[in-house]
């Protein structure tokens, strides 16, 4: 049949004339030229109505033209030290010091001096003449093109804009395979089946509260203690991080077809990645006409200094989550903004600060991007994981091996071949983190925030941080996944049938200590919201309490059909995980046996009122949420959302109904999440005592061992040799065996004494 239509097809064309064939080809070229117009100019308006988004040209008052003179000028301040110290090295036999300095500060002014400066875009734009940063569009002049090396070693030339747009950093999702997660239903996340957008864009998340959509630029009106009753504006939102400058983060390439306006691509933030005098007290909220976004340094001083990124630039963004915003040492969080200051938050999300105070690493001057190494600019994250972050280079490990070897330990000939032998079991990570920062948010409450007069915004109550083993962080069996919520899959390889995290470790908080610190807190909470404290303190310690009991059924099914093979994959050895949990308002309709959708909350609502119930209505009244229970997104994305949620289809009853919230209900997550923690690493690794003694650390119960294997394990017949019982003695003298709560706050919020606060 096909071959038929084919050659009536090729015989009717043979029969036209020329003129005709012109008439048809023309027509053809007219059609498809009015589609692609229509294409062009129609679907970014419809896409803007459809989501709700908005796109316009933007323009940032910190760039500005300066003189040749201030240009010089700028050149010389920033590279004084470098003029400096060359001119110290040629004047160093000088015996007069008066002498030396009138010699040092001829030659720092020196022509040539001034040609060989340490940053060398100051002299491409010197002869260029350019004397304004634009924005992508002075970097584009130059760098239209990149010459990148993959990991085979080929290099190849891409588009520097195209390969931007297509990075993590930038579009904060990833549509493709790549995740290291897998849904409850067993499956590999967007590795079969219809492959969705999934990472931070389209997601509430316990820690921020939102997701990027409803919370990317606020301006939040605060009315701290010290400003007398006069309201402070202050930035708040997810589109701090990302290098989007946009008014919404990049929503088109959720989309199955668009792509980013062109406006939307000048707003990217080249020089927080690129710059080493980048001014953070420029990343502030600004509003206009079109919306709140947010504001960026582009100063010809941030541009001179562009040289490839250093470890301050990824800390710009990324203390935020792992030293936190009040840790001492988090240089960027100290420079809150020239205008509507950032909100600090108090809690860190991780917990484990990468500075030379806190991390060997950093400390040996070992650069971010000499373990996670770029291919253009587009960054691995390693491997493994539990969460849904998306991942520029899946398949690529970040690993401490590629380094240390498989056999680090070789300095004592008595303990190297013990301590080599665990690294078949134990990660490297599991010895060498001794704790979190103290701020480590385990619990965090949304629903029942507490005023803080300081900051002068209701704030969600913390209601336990800890940096301590067992009691900020736990250790798991790991095999390099896992689940839709972050929980790390792997198991006992000497006897799995044992050990069963999702249904003991991850949903029960059993410590005493823990229990204790909470009573308070709790009580607390109750006083002020009226509620039952037995009952919150049981939904909060025990996450499974909060399912019916055929629902509870249906988890342990699920975990032995679905999860239990997923756990068996690969190899798996003990890691340290952070615990966190949060409260939030969860979409009841669309509930599993391992939780119900969370919803966002709108920034301004919640920080200046505290009621959480207006919050929600507000975040989900936005139009790209009510898209979700539509019929389109229903069909393209949610229902495997859903699926991979362990719930079989996403139900379209949206939850605001004449302005009430309709079946929505505020619940503890059914398990607490667990977060990787890489950093932090202490060149010293743990003594054999703390893990092995009788009231060690490493809870070889809870990690699935047989009772006589336990016995074994913590009667090790080395720490009989008097060279462990010194060991053990020293562990003791330093308060590092045993599970102590020492380093934990279960105070709602944390002491203020971050500089920026001092200040």
């Amino acid at each position: 049949m096909k071959t038929k239509l084919e050659s009536l097809l090729r015989t009717t064309w043979r029969a036209c004339t020329k003129t005709r064939r012109r008439k048809i080809l023309l027509g053809t070229g007219v059609v498809l030229l009015t589609l692609w117009g229509a294409y062009a100019f129609l679907y970014p308006l419809f896409f803007e109505s459809y989501t709700g988004v908005v796109n316009a040209k933007l323009t940032f008052s910190s760039s500005v033209k300066v003189t040749p003179e201030e240009f010089d000028r700028i050149a010389q301040e920033l590279t004084y030290q470098a003029r400096f110290s060359k001119a110290q090295d040629l004047t160093a036999t000088e015996t007069s010091e008066f002498t030396r300095r009138l010699k040092i500060e001829m030659l720092m002014n020196t022509r040539s001096a001034l040609s060989k400066m340490d940053y060398s875009h100051i002299k491409f734009f010197r002869n260029a003449g350019i004397l304004q940063y634009e924005g992508p569009r002075t970097c584009l002049k130059c760098h239209a093109t990149i010459k990148v090396r993959d990991y085979d070693g080929k290099e190849r030339n891409v588009s520097t804009m195209q390969d931007i747009l297509d990075s993590i950093h930038f579009k904060f999702q990833r549509m493709a395979s790549g995740f290291t997660t897998y849904g409850y239903d067993g499956r590999e996340v967007n590795a079969q089946g219809q492959p969705i957008p999934v990472g931070k864009i389209d997601r509430a998340c316990g820690i921020p509260g939102s997701f990027s959509w409803t919370g990317w630029a606020a301006l939040v009106g605060s009315k701290p203690k010290k400003a007398n009753g006069n309201i402070v504006m202050r930035s708040e939102g997810c589109g701090q991080c990302p290098i989007g400058g946009n008014y919404h983060p990049a929503t088109e390439l959720m989309m199955p077809v668009g792509g980013i306006p062109e406006e939307a691509q000048q707003g990217i933030d080249c020089l927080i990645c690129h710059s080493q005098t980048y001014d953070m007290n420029y990343k502030y909220v600004i509003k206009d006409r079109h919306g709140n976004r947010w504001n960026q340094d582009r100063t010809m001083r941030a541009a001179m200094t562009v040289t490839k990124p250093t470890n301050s630039n990824c800390l710009n963004c990324h203390q935020h989550n792992m030293g936190g915003d009040v840790y001492e040492h988090n240089v960027a969080a100290q420079s809150l903004g020239y205008e509507n200051q950032r909100i600090l938050h108090e809690g860190a999300k991780r917990g484990n600060a990468f500075s030379k105070e806190a991390d060997v690493h950093a400390a040996a001057g070992v650069f971010c991007t000499d373990c996670h190494i770029p291919v253009g600019h587009k960054i691995p994250r390693g491997n493994k994981g539990t969460d849904l972050v998306g991942n520029d280079l899946p398949g690529v490990p970040v690993e401490c091996e590629r380094c240390h070897t498989a056999t680090p330990h070789t300095k004592n000939s008595l303990t190297r071949v013990i301590l080599n032998g665990h690294v078949d079991r134990v990660s490297c990570e599991a010895c060498h983190i001794h704790r979190l920062e103290p701020r480590n948010v385990v619990l965090r409450d949304w629903v029942h925030p507490t005023w803080d007069e300081e900051e002068g915004l209701y704030l969600p109550t913390d209601i336990y941080r800890s940096g301590t083993v067992d009691l900020g962080f736990e250790f798991l069996w790991f095999n390099g996944n896992g689940t839709f919520l972050a929980n790390a899959l792997g198991t006992n390889p000497t006897d799995s049938s044992r050990y069963n995290p999702l249904m003991e470790q991850m949903t029960q908080l059993d410590r005493p200590e823990v229990r204790k610190a909470l009573q308070a807190v709790v009580a607390d909470l109750a006083r002020r919201y009226a509620f039952d404290p037995q009952a919150y303190l049981e939904s909060v310690t025990s996450t499974l309490s909060q399912l019916p009991l055929g629902m509870l059924e249906k988890r342990r099914q699920v975990v032995e059909d679905k999860i239990k093979p997923l756990m068996k994959k690969g190899k798996s050895r003990i890691y340290p995980f952070k615990f966190f949990n949060a409260m939030m308002h969860e979409d009841m309709t669309n509930q599993g046996p391992f939780g119900a959708m969370i919803l966002p909350y709108d920034y301004v609502k919640y920080y200046e009122t505290g009621k959480t119930d207006e919050a929600v209505k507000a975040a989900i009244s936005h139009p790209i949420v009510k898209r979700m229970y539509q019929t389109p997104f229903k069909y393209y994305m949610m229902d495997e959302f859903m699926r991979y949620f362990g719930v079989d289809s996403w139900s379209d009853q949206y939850p605001l109904e004449n302005g009430r919230l309709r079946n929505v209900e505020p619940h503890w997550m059914r398990q607490m999440g667990t977060l990787m923690v890489n950093h932090g690493i202490q060149k010293g690794g743990r003594k054999c005592a703390e893990c092995h003694a009788s009231n060690g650390i490493m809870d070889f119960v809870k990690l699935g061992y047989p009772p006589e294997r336990v016995k074994d394990l913590q009667n090790l017949p080395e720490l009989k040799l008097k060279y462990f019982q010194s060991m053990q003695g020293q562990s003791q003298q330093t308060g590092t065996l045993g599970r102590k709560p020492a380093g934990t706050q279960a105070q709602g919020h944390a002491s203020k004494d971050h500089p920026s606060r001092r200040s």
